[in-house]
């Protein structure tokens, strides 16, 4: 398929793309493309034929791009005839450029007979979305069309749950040893917000729950606090 998976900073994107190649190469039939260009801005359909042809085989990329494209086109009908899936997996794509973004569907279109050759997943934060809202990038509408799109939501609902499970991994005793329900109910409250059309927004990511958790245990420490209460979120 061709998929997007966008989130805000600190949603939990790369977990989840760390998470999926390992348990894709644990299938041990799916070959994992992964670009390793820092600056996603710099990377056009050279640089990913190069990243095809050296993630699939030994062999070195030719020089000029229509070799290069024969090149790619040949290693992954080999690999699938040798009974390999490929998928091309490319972080930050919401650094993009929207050619690339086109050429990268181009890509996906590979096909031996009806059976596509690669899969294509884009993980991206949110301006990613707005790249693939085609009422803005009208341009983009070949590929938009084509794509599904998966957004990482907030974990607010969950924040209680979630930090039971942190607090449990270190060894930290229990979260209501530390954390009052009042406090964790404010601290929901607090990233919360309410769009234009008056829907429930949650800014409640890993990231910033984290960073929240851990200014409210310092905050009441210096308060004299045995616990981390509303009053505590409140002042932070």
């Amino acid at each position: 398929g061709f998929l997007a998976v966008v989130g805000e900073v600190g949603s939990g994107k790369t977990v989840i793309r760390r998470k999926v190649i390992e348990q894709l190469r644990k299938d041990g039939n799916v070959l994992v493309i992964f670009p390793q260009t820092i600056d996603k801005t710099r990377v056009n359909t050279a640089s990913i034929c190069d990243a095809i042809i050296m993630d699939l085989s030994d062999q070195k990329p030719r020089i000029k791009l229509e070799a290069k494209a024969r090149q790619v086109s040949q290693l992954l009908l080999e690999r699938a005839k040798q009974g390999f899936r490929s998928v091309l997996i490319v972080e930050e794509s919401h650094d993009l450029a929207i050619n690339t973004l086109k050429y990268i569907k181009r890509f996906h279109e590979l096909e031996d007979g009806y059976k596509k050759l690669l899969s294509v997943i884009l993980v991206g934060q949110t301006e990613l979305k707005n790249t693939l809202d085609e009422r803005i990038h009208i341009e983009m509408r070949e590929v938009i069309r084509r794509i599904q799109a998966a957004e990482i939501r907030g974990l607010n609902g969950n924040i209680k749950a979630y930090l039971q499970l942190k607090f449990k991994r270190i060894g930290a005793g229990k979260l209501e040893d530390i954390f009052t329900d009042e406090a964790i109910k404010m601290l929901s409250q607090r990233l919360t917000t309410k769009d234009k059309n008056g829907r429930t927004i949650s800014h409640a990511y890993p990231l910033t729950v984290h960073n929240y958790v851990a200014r409210a245990m310092n905050a009441a420490y210096e308060m004299g606090e045995t616990k981390v209460t509303d009053a505590v979120i409140a002042a932070i």
